[in-house]
């Protein structure tokens, strides 16, 4: 395979067959291309080029235009797939830094393409790290750039078009990310359960043992979670509110910013009550009062809250039961609000972009609980899942901190 990638501009060839789909007709992108090129061999612009091992694709318009086009060095031929969300996937074979990708666009000077780009350690879990939109006003390859990652693949995902729902790429290749070294102590805390006990936390408030439990089944990763349990009474320090939590004095101080990865699993009789639930919270050390970060089920939502109470909703999302959920939460603790930041990825996707809002109360530092806290009016028995709980600096901590999944 070359290394470089074609980056010159295609014309339409003049006289019987045009530009575009005919007039009258659906348009379509499996027809052959009525494309030139000079034949001039360019460089990527702003990228080092990845040479991917392999790479697969949703599907494909059955008429030759297949995901390996987009790796031949020839723009002239593509990949082609109807329908907004169709993915062209590559995999580098092994984990490597990836801080870009350059794409050529079939018909890119005529249409403008809405995509995202994402990555993923194993090819089961994907995380968005790009979204956009392509330039509509060349063929060439334009190189889109996010914050290095270390990643086995990368997938481009495509929205469509100006024109049609047609993915269409004629040329694709991951970039390398910028060689850094990596920050010493880039992971800050695991609490992933792997130990086999609660050893890494450091504290507990709970009324006996069996509340929060460290168990084999289910996992999400590794061999070994937590299960917290919570019932009617259960008020291990005298406050309001029933509670079974795990304590992690991770002090966050104002102006720090930090990576948090997790997974939660509600049990299949998760209770459904028009009530708090709380199962993950970032709590202030002085006394009293809501904290200033919390997750938490309210009837059938998982909600995000920040600011105490009431405090303001920045995500939501339908509660499902009996499954894993995967939350990515990237922080900056301020009780400044043009200063203090969240952003959150769920499931691999990211589902609150970076936004401005005091994540502390003045003057106190927060510190982490996990389990099950909620309002005691709540009766029947309440089971959460913990897992793979990691902290780190930046998004390549926390992807590759002990990610392996069952």
């Amino acid at each position: 395979m070359m290394k470089t990638l074609l980056l010159v501009e295609t014309l339409c060839v003049l006289g019987a067959v045009g530009c575009g789909a005919p007039d009258g007709s659906l348009p379509v992108d499996d027809r052959q291309p009525s494309l030139e090129t000079s034949g001039e061999d360019l460089t990527t612009s702003n990228c080092t080029q990845l040479t991917p091992a392999s790479v697969k694709a949703s599907g494909d318009d059955g008429t030759g235009s297949i995901a390996t086009n987009t790796l031949d060095d020839q723009l002239t031929t593509r990949w082609s797939s109807l329908g907004k969300g169709q993915w062209i996937d590559y995999d580098l074979g092994a984990t490597k830094s990836v801080g870009a990708m350059s794409v050529a666009w079939h018909e890119g000077n005529t249409r403008v393409n809405t995509f995202t780009i994402s990555v993923s350690p194993d090819g089961i879990t994907y995380t968005q790290v790009y979204s956009g939109k392509s330039k509509g006003s060349t063929t060439a390859a334009e190189t889109y750039t996010f914050t290095p990652v270390n990643t086995r693949r990368v997938r481009l995902t495509v929205q469509g078009n100006t024109l049609n729902d047609w993915a269409s790429v004629a040329e694709a290749r991951p970039c390398a990310g910028t060689t850094t070294s990596p920050t010493p102590g880039g992971i800050v805390w695991r609490g992933d359960f792997e130990s086999g006990s609660r050893g890494q936390w450091d504290g507990t408030e709970m009324v006996s043992a069996d509340r929060l439990q460290v168990v084999s089944s289910p996992v999400r990763e590794g061999g070994y979670a937590l299960k917290a349990t919570v019932r009617q009474g259960d008020d291990p320090i005298n406050a309001s509110g029933n509670r079974n939590e795990l304590v992690k004095m991770t002090k966050e101080a104002a102006g720090s910013e930090y990576w948090y990865r997790w997974s939660t699993r509600f049990a299949p009789d998760f209770p459904s009550v028009k009530t708090w639930q709380l199962f993950t919270q970032w709590h202030h050390d002085g006394c009293c009062g809501s904290p200033p970060v919390e997750f938490y089920v309210y009837g059938e939502e998982m909600r995000l809250n920040i600011g105490g109470s009431p405090g303001t909703i920045v995500w939501r999302t339908p509660l499902v039961r009996n499954t894993w959920h995967d939350f990515i939460f990237h922080v900056k603790w301020s009780p400044n609000a043009s200063v203090g930041f969240v952003e959150l990825y769920y499931d691999g996707n990211l589902v609150l972009p970076k936004r401005n809002i005091a994540t502390q109360f003045s003057g106190m530092r927060n510190y982490l609980k996990i389990g099950l806290y909620r309002n005691d009016t709540v009766a029947p028995v309440g089971v959460v899942y913990h897992d793979g709980w990691v902290m780190g600096r930046t998004l390549a901590d926390v992807l590759d901190a002990n990610y392996k999944l069952k």
